[in-house]
């Protein structure tokens, strides 16, 4: 496979990644189509990490294949890794250089010619709001700052493929935003595929053309937001007071209705009392949000706003995990059933 070939900048069939007894990454099936930003979505421990590591040949497969950019990840991960630009947990910067200094030097080592390095920084630290700054040193920046850096160093090299580990990990909101946003700038003004691994899902669905989420190494859905929000359901927010968890079953139980939770935070015993309900109804239902409404005032609740919204990628996540972790406990159940017979 290469990519100019497939349009496909990473493709993976059935990689998986032991460590001892314990799988990392799970019979991995996954293509990753050239010049798109690509969520790889997962609770910490998810096995996203292991997956970028296998992805630049730094580790070897413990079975099935993959390719970037065409190489084969066993055989090619030299080339790989010099097309590609990264930023791991560590930003590898040098706290002692200034910003300008540390870029230079990595220039360097990418064989950047001199009239190039200096073009290709400024560029790339003005789009960064970063320029005015080049001459302090890094050890006196902020942590925005230092990613901001990173994910310019990331770029340096004019790489095809960018590979992103939690990258705004750490930031405040303000700076978390500004982040993504140049990140999208620079990603389409280069032309670059983005594999970008995350748990915050409001930056996947702002940021990313593709999503795939993954739950214990092991993929649970993959495809566009737009496509995870095909699904015939849509939140209602429900503002009150005398909110319990009985009532939540019990509107659970409505027609139609997919799931119904206290928000999360609120003590959920029987006869505890919330201020918030969310609830999944069915598209089409709207009678049915008004049947919990009306339940939630016949059982002596008080409700002071309703807010409906088309389903978030972080209620379809929810659902997927909640939906795998129940699988694996009747498997479970099961197993334990028949060693007993």
């Amino acid at each position: 496979m290469t990519s100019a070939e497939t349009g496909i900048a990473i493709r993976t069939v059935g990689l998986s990644r032991d460590f001892g007894s314990v799988r990392a990454v799970e019979d991995l099936t996954i293509d990753v189509p050239a010049g798109t930003i690509y969520g790889f979505l997962g609770p910490n421990g998810a096995g996203k990490t292991t997956t970028i590591r296998l992805l630049l040949g730094l580790l070897e497969p413990s079975a099935g294949e993959a390719w970037v950019l065409g190489h084969d990840v066993r055989t090619g991960s030299q080339a790989i890794r010099e097309q590609a630009g990264v930023l791991l947990e560590s930003d590898g910067l040098y706290t002692r250089l200034t910003a300008l200094q540390n870029l230079d030097y990595y220039g360097r080592i990418a064989r950047l010619s001199a009239s190039d390095r200096e073009g290709r920084i400024r560029d790339l630290l003005t789009a960064m709001d970063l320029w005015d700054r080049r001459d302090g040193r890094v050890a006196d920046f902020s942590k925005g700052m230092r990613q901001k850096l990173a994910l310019v160093r990331a770029f340096l090299s004019r790489p095809k493929l960018l590979f992103l580990d939690e990258p705004t990990s750490g930031l405040d909101t303000p700076s978390a935003v500004a982040l993504r946003r140049q990140l999208v700038a620079l990603a389409r003004d280069e032309g670059v595929t983005v594999f970008l691994t995350t748990h915050n899902l409001l930056e996947a669905e702002k940021v990313c053309d593709r999503v795939a989420v993954i739950r214990r190494g092991a993929l649970l859905a993959e495809g566009s937001p737009g496509e995870f929000h095909g699904s015939r359901a849509r939140r209602v927010a429900i503002g009150g007071s005398g909110f319990t968890a009985d009532l939540a079953e019990r509107i659970a139980d409505l027609p139609a209705v997919e799931s119904a939770r206290l928000e999360p935070g609120a003590d959920a015993g029987t006869d505890a009392r919330a201020d918030r309900l969310r609830i999944l109804v069915d598209l089409e239902a709207e009678a049915d949000a008004s049947a919990a409404v009306r339940l939630l005032v016949e059982s002596g609740a008080e409700v002071s706003s309703v807010e409906t919204a088309r389903e978030s990628l972080e209620d379809i996540f929810l659902k997927l995990v909640e939906e795998e972790e129940a699988e694996a406990e009747a498997e479970a159940e099961a197993r334990a059933e028949e060693a007993v017979s």
